[in-house]
């Protein structure tokens, strides 16, 4: 059983486009990523899945129960990080908290008690007296109290600085390896790279690409930078796309057998020749441009 999934996925606010057929699959104890710019369908999904607007057509399941007919019993299994966070602006942090906890059935307030030390949060403190960064760790704190299943986060590190950001990573690969499943929204693909197991890119709503990380490194696409006075016949390699010249330097994008843009390098005069693994932002750019 796959315990989020999203099938054809549709929704339209008046005539202007959300998302548009969005389907995606999440397996139990996997972290996956939603990546793609603001406005390109990422909250809208999130919204669907938690029961806070309809879609015009599809499903949406979490746990292997409809999102809508079924939001009341699978609410009390996940737990939401919102890319704003609002609460009341009087109450302290402490209220707050123990308001979210009477939701649930069984919260140990060891647990409480353990992530605010982890995120240094200041229980005492009114909310409005908050930074946006601390505000979002209320928010944090507020989605993992009760120990959910699933945990879904629109751009979770929004606010957050590098050492609280470090923190959440480690507490959501903690999580991971106790069978939780972790689906998060981000436009900042580095922590995609450096947390996912696969992830999703979503382009003017509709999903251009899914796929896992390694699985891409594993398709050649390189980043190539060569020193040459020939610039013609750099242009003239197979799959070589995006070749831009700075003084001798061309730089150029390749996705194919390495053996044969090493064959086709070997007949260019070569002063200096450079080749990298692209980061996740460059494989998200280069798949972005193609559709």
């Amino acid at each position: 059983m796959f315990i989020i999934q999203a099938e054809n996925l549709t929704k339209y606010y008046g005539k202007h486009r959300g998302i548009i057929d969005v389907s995606f699959e999440i397996n139990e104890a996997e972290i996956f990523g939603f990546i793609g710019p603001n406005g390109a369908g990422k909250s809208t999904t999130i919204r669907i899945f938690l029961g806070l607007i309809f879609p015009d057509s599809g499903f949406a399941r979490i746990l292997g129960k409809d999102c809508i007919m079924d939001g009341f019993e699978i609410r009390s299994q996940v737990g939401y990080v919102p890319g704003e966070v609002n609460y009341h602006s009087q109450a302290t942090v402490g209220e707050l908290l123990n308001y979210s906890a009477s939701f649930y059935d069984c919260v140990d307030p060891k647990y409480i008690d353990e992530l605010c030390k982890r995120f240094e949060l200041d229980r005492k403190k009114r909310f409005r007296e908050l930074s946006t960064g601390n505000k979002k760790k209320v928010a944090i704190v507020q989605a993992l109290l009760h120990k959910p299943k699933v945990i879904i986060c629109d751009e979770p590190t929004n606010g957050l600085d590098p050492i609280m950001q470090n923190r959440l990573f480690e507490l959501f690969g903690e999580l991971k390896s106790q069978g939780v499943t972790v689906f998060f929204s981000s436009h900042i693909l580095a922590e995609v790279q450096r947390l996912c197991d696969r992830f999703a890119m979503i382009k003017d709503g509709k999903i251009i690409k899914i796929e896992s990380i390694e699985s891409l490194r594993k398709k050649n696409y390189k980043l190539v930078r060569v020193q040459t006075p020939q610039k013609d016949k750099v242009e003239r390699i197979t799959n070589a796309v995006n070749v831009t010249a700075e003084d001798s330097v061309i730089k150029f994008e390749y996705m194919g057998e390495i053996e044969e843009l090493l064959k086709e390098l070997s007949r260019i005069q070569i002063e200096n020749i450079w080749i990298e693994d692209p980061s996740i932002e460059d494989l998200f750019m280069y798949f972005y441009k193609e559709v």
